[in-house]
């Protein structure tokens, strides 16, 4: 119970930047050994070869698919949470926690079904070549049946750090992230189970990291019981979850729609050009994991200061949330792009034509992702406040509404350079759009305060 209060203090009143370093920083340490252990599998793999590594890079949006099933109910039931505990109504708050979790199990197993009965077909669409597609199907049939233990992981992420156990959050993250690095070089290499043994290592961490996560609801940890008398699929529930869960899926699935655009296209330039977007995507997916994690600090206390109607110290959130994020994004991008040959390098054994396509796009992803952080602030806002329209069209912009004119029509243009460059035009163009539609929302809170 004393756990407990502090998280609700930590939400409450808490000084705004302790609160959000306490909230953001554990699991953004977290996010960075997750996505650092994605890197991992694609530099283990690459030792075998760039048909292998082509491999993983077709799996990749698949994986987003799946993960986008748990941000679906858990980042979701998340807003919502916070918002429940905030106004003090821990009833429905039990209901909500529950029926997200159980939800997500029972979509996440009928969409893992239905992938491994249409997987080549899916391969396909996502860029895979004939050489790629054996080391495709080998690797991707084995990570997708873990898949299920990632959705509960995904949902439980998001749940727990609702109610302020970022810590516990960045524990399970970092075991499995650690445990998968040790054991993809045993099962690759040393049992010489090759590509398969990268998906066998992913799988054990994943279920690990479940474990962990269920000795916590076991051991009453959480403030939530997660009891399966609580699970309340009713409309008003559900309405609440998917409003705001349906924008996070979207923008995981034109993540997943944008990675595939882009391997499709860059197949046709052969496998070293298809091989490089592998490693380019996960890398610049360290910084973008480490902005959302940090966000997850954002998330709770914007969502509980709004249902709290506690204004003043939702804009010192916002404010401070903007200025770290993007002295993080410049760092990190500036630092991405200025060592784009040395990075790409690392993961091929002297495919020149693999290091500089991937160096071109390293260096333009890198040098745009400074404008990452504004972007994400806002687009992770609107949903921890509710605003599900607006939070839907913010997220669907960087990497669909912005993203999928471009990538269709600058290769026409400019060939495989339209192909590097489409993500980061799609970037400058989203911030201009976020821009604007903060003014908008900033007038809107000011108006609430002035009722």
């Amino acid at each position: 119970m004393q756990e407990q209060n502090k998280k609700m203090k930590l939400l409450d009143s808490a000084p705004v930047p302790k609160a959000l370093l306490a909230l953001g920083l554990p699991t953004m340490i977290g996010m960075l050994i997750n996505a650092l252990y994605n890197l991992a599998d694609s530099y283990f793999v690459g030792g075998l070869g760039t048909a292998q590594l082509g491999a993983l890079t077709v799996a990749y949006p698949l994986g987003q698919i799946i993960v986008g099933l748990g941000l679906l109910y858990g980042n979701g039931a998340a807003s919502c949470l916070s918002r429940q505990l905030g106004q003090g109504d821990m009833e429905n708050a039990e209901k909500t926690a529950s029926t997200a979790l159980y939800s997500s199990i029972c979509t996440g197993a009928a969409v893992i079904a239905c992938c491994l009965i249409f997987l080549k077909p899916l391969l396909e669409m996502l860029g895979a070549s004939t050489t790629v597609m054996p080391y495709a199907v080998t690797y991707t049939s084995i990570y997708i049946v873990f898949s299920l233990f990632n959705v509960f992981n995904v949902t439980m992420n998001n749940i727990v750090s609702s109610e302020g156990a970022a810590k516990t959050t960045m524990c399970v993250l970092m075991a499995g992230a650690a445990l998968n690095v040790v054991l993809d070089p045993l099962f690759i290499y040393v049992l010489d189970f090759g590509i398969a043994g990268a998906a066998i290592a992913t799988g054990i961490s994943q279920f690990v990291s479940t474990l962990i996560y269920i000795i916590y609801i076991v051991r009453k940890k959480s403030v939530f019981t997660f009891n399966v008398k609580n699970f309340c699929p009713s409309k008003t529930i559900m309405s609440e979850i998917l409003k705001i869960g349906i924008p996070t899926l979207v923008f995981q699935l034109l993540t997943s729609l944008s990675m595939s655009l882009v391997n499709d296209g860059a197949k046709a330039y052969g496998d070293s050009a298809l091989a490089a977007m592998g490693p380019v995507t996960k890398m610049m997916s360290v910084g973008s994991l480490m902005v959302f994690g940090f966000l997850k600090g954002l998330q709770p206390i914007a969502g509980y200061s709004y249902g709290a109607k506690k204004y003043e110290r939702l804009h010192k959130t916002i404010k401070l949330s903007i200025i770290w994020s993007t002295i993080f994004c410049a760092v990190f991008g500036l630092t991405v792009a200025v060592f784009s040959s040395s990075i790409i390098s690392g993961f091929t054994q002297n495919d020149t034509e693999m290091i500089r396509v991937g160096q071109t796009a390293l260096r333009a992803n890198g040098l745009s992702f400074v404008l990452f952080g504004f972007y994400t602030v806002y687009s992770s806002l609107f949903l921890a406040l509710g605003k599900a329209r607006e939070g839907c069209f913010l997220g669907a912009c960087r990497q669909g509404i912005c993203f999928v004119p471009l990538i269709l029509i600058l290769p026409a243009l400019c060939g495989l350079k339209g192909i590097l460059y489409a993500q980061p035009a799609a970037d400058v163009i989203s911030a201009v759009i976020t821009v604007f539609m903060a003014l908008h929302l900033h007038r809107k809170l000011n108006a609430e305060i002035m009722k």
